[in-house]
């Protein structure tokens, strides 16, 4: 049985935003180490799934230069979260949505899936 609490993933969920906006790329990565110290698993819908960390990695070195994040809205169930998030392309007007699901396992497991709205 998952023991995860919702303080926990809300501390999660807005620490990761923040630290990406802040450019903290240590903090970043952290909030993720701390709630998935069994494995990480991402997923872009409709294009790939893959381990996680190298994942992740490659979404900060592509990414983290270019998009702010703005919180739109999370929804807790139990440990499984659905996400709408709006990624702002720094510079200009255009915004990215998001709905990103998150799935806290047994065994401190981490799944992600995105649904990318392109502009």
């Amino acid at each position: 049985m998952n023991t995860i609490t919702r303080e926990a993933i809300e501390t999660f969920l807005h620490g990761q935003v923040s630290a990406w906006n802040a450019n903290d790329k240590d903090a970043f990565l952290d909030h993720y180490r701390r709630l998935a110290p069994g494995g990480l698993s991402i997923e872009y819908v409709g294009r790939s799934l893959g381990d996680g960390w190298p994942v992740l990695e490659g979404m900060w070195q592509q990414q983290n230069a270019k998009i702010e994040i703005e919180e739109v809205t999370a929804i807790i169930n139990g440990n499984e979260v659905a996400c709408h998030n709006r990624n702002k392309v720094k510079g200009s007007t255009v915004a990215i949505d998001t709905i990103e699901l998150y799935r806290f396992g047994d065994n401190g497991q981490l799944s992600v899936r995105y649904f990318i709205r392109q502009p």
